[in-house]
């Protein structure tokens, strides 16, 4: 087995702790089958009163509350 340099393991460490924290709190967009298939529902909400727009969310399962595509 080969032993990887000191310096390459530094580097790796370095470079995984510069991952800002916040990075891992935001949702990932899944698809409509990814939300389905991991076991969520696809909540659809209106935005504002009057509005055309809207927000897809899927809600429980594995991808729960990731933005839905």
């Amino acid at each position: 087995m080969r032993v990887l340099p000191y310096a390459l393991l530094t580097a790796l460490a370095a470079s995984a702790l510069a991952v800002p924290p916040t990075a891992a709190a935001l949702p990932a967009d899944v698809t409509a089958s990814q939300c389905v298939a991991g076991g969520g529902m696809i909540i659809i909400s209106a935005v504002g009163e009057g509005s055309q727009s809207y927000t897809k969310r899927c809600m429980g399962g594995v991808h729960d509350g990731e933005t839905v595509l």
